[in-house]
Order: C-alpha cells, then sequence, then structure tokens
C-alpha cells in the first residue's frame, strides 16, 4: 500500500499502540488506522488527505499531493469553492443528525412552554403566569428534509406533532419546494434546516416569512444566510412571528445588532450540532474514510451539486 499522509487539524500524533488518535474532544473515536497511514500536526506537501477544522485558514491548493478534504461539519458552503479540481472533498453527512434533531425540539418546546418569558420574569422576581403550548398536534413544517430533517421527524413523532417536510424535490415523505405556498400557511412552526447553496441563500425572504400565519413559530438551524434577517427581524418587531434561532446572518452577531433585542427570539451561538456524540460521530467518521481511503475503496458523502 501507497503510504497516506493525512493531517486532522488539531488532532496531532498522539496514537497508543493500536494506532488510535488520542484526545478528550472525541478523537479517540477515529480508531485503529491501517499501517502505513502516517499522521502529521501540520499540512504539508505530502498529504494527501486533509481533514481542516471548520472556518480554518485553509489552502487546499497549496497541497500538491491531496486527494480528499474530508470536513466534520454536515454542511461544506464554508470550504466548497477552495477545493481544486481533481480534489474530492466529503461532508460529515449523518453524524449530526440526533444533535440537530434534539435541538429542534428543544427549540419548540422553549417556545411553547415560554422559556425566555419565564426567564424575563424570574430575573426581576416577578410571579407572572403565561399560557403555554402542546407540541401534540403542533403542525410543523421542516424546510429542508435531508437526514437531519428525518431524524427530526422520527424524534417528533411520539409527541403526536404533525410533521411535513419540504425538499428540493418531491419525493416519498416530503413535497416539493413547489408545495410552499400552501404548506407555509398550515404550519404552526417553520424549522429551516437548509444547506447553503446559491439557490437557499436569502431564500426564506419577506414574502415567504409573510406567508406563515400570526403568531407562527420560525426556527433556523440550518444555515443563518438562507433567511433575510431583516424581513425576519421586520416580522419580529411587528409582534406577528417569534423565532428560535441557532445560526443566523451575520455570524458572529454584533452585540449591537437588533436581533439581539427582538421581541420573541431566543438565540443560542451556532452550537445546535455540537455535542460529544456528534464529535465523536464525526470522528468515527473521519476514521472509516482514512481506512477506506487507504484501501482504495469508495468513499462515503462525496460532494456532489455543491452539498
Amino acid at each position: 500500500m501507497t503510504e497516506v499522509v493525512a493531517w486532522l487539524a488539531g488532532a496531532g500524533q498522539g496514537r497508543d499502540a493500536l494506532g488510535v488518535v488520542s484526545g478528550g474532544d472525541g478523537r479517540g473515536a477515529i480508531g485503529a488506522l491501517p499501517n502505513g497511514v502516517v499522521l502529521v500536526d501540520e499540512p504539508s506537501p505530502e498529504v494527501r488527505f486533509a481533514v481542516p477544522a471548520w472556518g480554518a485558514d485553509f489552502d487546499p491548493a497549496a497541497l500538491p499531493a491531496l486527494e480528499v478534504v474530508q470536513v466534520r461539519s454536515a454542511g461544506v458552503d464554508w470550504i466548497v469553492d477552495r477545493i481544486p479540481a481533481g480534489v474530492t472533498l466529503c461532508g460529515a453527512r449523518g453524524t449530526r443528525d440526533a444533535a440537530m434533531a434534539e435541538w429542534v425540539v428543544a427549540a419548540l418546546l422553549a417556545d411553547l412552554k415560554r422559556v425566555r418569558p419565564f426567564a424575563q420574569a424570574q430575573a426581576v422576581r416577578r410571579w407572572e403566569r403565561l399560557d403555554i403550548g402542546d407540541l401534540r398536534g403542533l403542525k410543523v413544517l421542516l424546510l429542508g428534509h435531508g437526514s437531519i430533517g428525518r431524524a427530526a421527524q422520527r424524534l417528533l413523532a411520539p409527541f403526536g406533532s404533525e410533521v411535513r417536510g419540504v425538499a428540493r424535490r418531491a419525493r416519498d415523505g416530503a413535497a416539493g419546494m413547489d408545495a410552499l405556498g400552501e404548506l407555509l400557511p398550515w404550519a404552526d412552526a417553520v424549522v429551516n434546516l437548509l444547506p447553503l447553496t446559491e439557490a437557499t441563500r436569502g431564500m426564506v425572504d419577506a414574502p415567504m416569512l409573510a406567508a406563515m400565519h400570526d403568531r407562527a413559530l420560525y426556527v433556523s438551524a440550518g444555515r443563518g444566510p438562507t433567511t433575510d434577517t431583516y424581513a425576519l427581524l421586520a416580522e419580529l418587531q411587528a409582534g406577528r412571528l417569534r423565532a428560535v434561532l441557532d445560526v443566523v446572518d451575520p455570524e458572529p452577531l454584533p452585540p449591537d445588532h437588533p436581533l439581539w433585542q427582538a421581541p420573541g427570539v431566543l438565540i443560542s451561538p451556532h452550537v445546535a450540532g455540537d455535542t460529544p456524540g456528534s464529535d465523536r460521530a464525526a470522528w468515527a467518521l473521519v476514521g472509516e474514510q482514512l481506512r477506506r481511503f487507504a484501501r482504495g475503496e469508495p468513499l462515503a458523502n462525496v460532494v456532489t451539486e455543491g452539498y
């Protein structure tokens, strides 16, 4: 077997006798690597397989031997435009599904159970009764019905929510985008799980938000730029919609941005998919991909059409 030099951002060369990369952040899940796989601390001209960190200053074109870039994020929008011809880009689809689905359910519950207003009342020691809602019977529209959307739908099923999915093209279990005109007014909650592509950038715009019924909830956990921030802000400030957002545009959100103070919004800093379990799953995928590459086998999650 030809030697495979692999660079794993932040992983270093701390391997035990079985060739397992050490580390408390999930990298131990890589598992045993075949003889001939060499891990390096820094990118070098010999690197054939690279695992850059999210948002890293990484130039694949500077690595003449590079054949594969494997990321540990489900989305690849942050790096896809930097991949040279002839280099294969692989995403981490599937590894963050459980964490993302849990966050979606938590976001819906946080809104229904009025977490923000109760916390605000507690902060000023005010005993205030507010109406709370149920997941049972809630009409949830999943905008983006890939593996994360399907995981969210499975997790919502025992609660008795009525869930519908929308995908780029209609298929079993999901309507096509042309059904949005009918589905947006139907939904009590719209959950945006869209990847960021040229087709989805700014897709959730003023007309789409206006099509949602009064007092509906907008949840966003895909990518911030798929939503027109100021169109959403206008709906929040008018009190017509509420929102729970894990992704925004821009990121990080500046301290003086009006979205922070908008009524009816909860914001988390793009962490929905970042849990110990999802991190272990992503590193386990890295290990499996390395083994496939070393054996000359087809790789999983090869990126086509930009995502």
